[in-house]
């Protein structure tokens, strides 16, 4: 635990006392994870980043990730205020890829707090699900179920969200998950072009649901 003492004056004719308070998760870094970062979805991320008045490590992006989990706190602990966006790709790898190694570090990492993750659904066959809190449909609405990579309430009703960087989701303690298609796209619903509207109300859901007001 961080702790500093601070001074604090009794009541006139008494002791002075101290108290100790936890600084621990005020110097964590806050961050958002995005389990996408092809080309399409790093423009739609730098936009919606900058509509929040977040930072975007734009170097995260790759198809897979390029950096690792270290590179990656470097890079958090360089941007000048919170909260901080990074995308993770697996680029379809069966198993835990570059992605999800990279993203399980950050979560696990003492000077990063994660206020959620923005779990992006695809098409990769075999890929086991994650159950999320909520999702962003293509047209924009908030749905307790999951998404598929259109953006389109899965058939089956189920919160569970298929996705090729989702899978280590389950086994990690996230806070928030909300659920999308793929972002930048979804037949140009989300395109950056015209301010990537889902990937922003993603990116807003989190912040509201983990009560980050800019000052934490």
């Amino acid at each position: 635990m961080g702790v500093f003492l601070t001074h604090k004056a009794g009541i006139p004719g008494k002791h002075k006392f101290w108290v100790v308070v936890d600084i621990t998760n005020i110097l964590k870094r806050k961050v958002i994870l995005i389990t996408d970062g092809d080309r399409a979805a790093k423009r739609a991320v730098e936009t919606a980043s900058r509509k929040i008045g977040a930072r975007c490590i734009s170097c995260s992006a790759g198809n897979p990730t390029r950096l690792s989990g270290d590179q990656l706190v470097a890079q958090i602990k360089r941007t000048p205020h919170d909260p901080v966006v990074v995308m993770l790709d697996d680029k379809g790898f069966l198993g835990a890829g570059k992605g999800e190694r990279a993203l399980e570090y950050l979560v696990r990492h003492p000077d990063i707090e994660v206020l959620g993750v923005v779990a992006v659904a695809s098409n990769t066959e075999f890929a086991q699900g994650v159950d999320v809190d909520c999702s962003v449909t293509r047209s924009g609405s908030i749905t307790s179920m999951a998404v598929d990579k259109c953006g389109d309430i899965k058939q089956e009703l189920t919160p569970s969200l298929c996705g090729d960087t989702v899978e280590v989701l389950e086994g990690l303690d996230i806070p928030i998950i909300v659920g999308i298609g793929d972002i930048g796209k979804m037949d140009g619903a989300d395109d950056p072009a015209a301010g990537a509207p889902l990937t922003t109300r993603a990116l807003k859901e989190i912040l509201n649901r983990s009560g980050y007001n800019g000052s934490r």
